[in-house]
């Protein structure tokens, strides 16, 4: 049965309505059954916008961003999965967790270009392997979580406990701080 969030227009997860690598990642599992992806206009692809024009509450987004740490001469990247009403604690816990003196949002050419997906539509579903993904624990106990696609022009929509279940996560109590 199709969820309803707001008035998201929800349908059957379609491989033409996400990016490459994240059509790869549900393809070859059994998420592909459990995902639902909504087509939008790209300039709702901002958290905001969307809550505005599909009457969202903030909790039942979760923002991915990607950050870079930095140990001397090592960059260790990773990605962040909070609540949309929070932010990523990077300087605090992200940066323990990774264990590095200095952590920061990656830039945003790099980020795109080493995720396969566009800027305003990273997802952590299908990141490259080598890359922990920090999942806040807070996104795993919602019922439904709308992220992005890898694309600006649509959302995918995954119950919260599958994303603390993908590859390479690690989930964390506190990741997500009020914004």
């Amino acid at each position: 049965m199709t969820p309803t969030l707001g008035a998201l227009p929800l349908e059957p997860y379609r491989p033409d309505l996400v990016a490459p690598p994240v059509a790869t990642l549900l393809s070859a599992s059994e998420l592909a059954a459990r995902a639902y992806v909504a087509e939008i206009d790209p300039a709702l692809a901002d958290t905001q916008a969307l809550n505005d024009a599909f009457g969202l509450d903030a909790d039942l987004g979760a923002n991915c961003v990607v950050v870079m740490g930095r140990r001397g001469a090592d960059e260790r990247p990773a990605a962040c999965v909070v609540l949309s009403s929070t932010r990523a604690d990077v300087n605090g816990l992200v940066r323990r967790t990774l264990d590095v003196r200095k952590c920061s949002f990656a830039p945003q050419d790099w980020a795109v270009s080493q995720t396969g997906m566009e800027h305003g539509g990273i997802t952590p579903v299908g990141l490259p392997e080598a890359w922990p993904i920090l999942v806040d624990r807070a996104v795993t106990q919602q019922a439904w979580v709308v992220v992005g696609s890898g694309l600006r022009r649509s959302k995918l929509v995954l119950p919260g406990a599958v994303l603390g279940q993908l590859p390479g996560v690690v989930v964390l109590d506190g990741l997500g701080t009020p914004a």
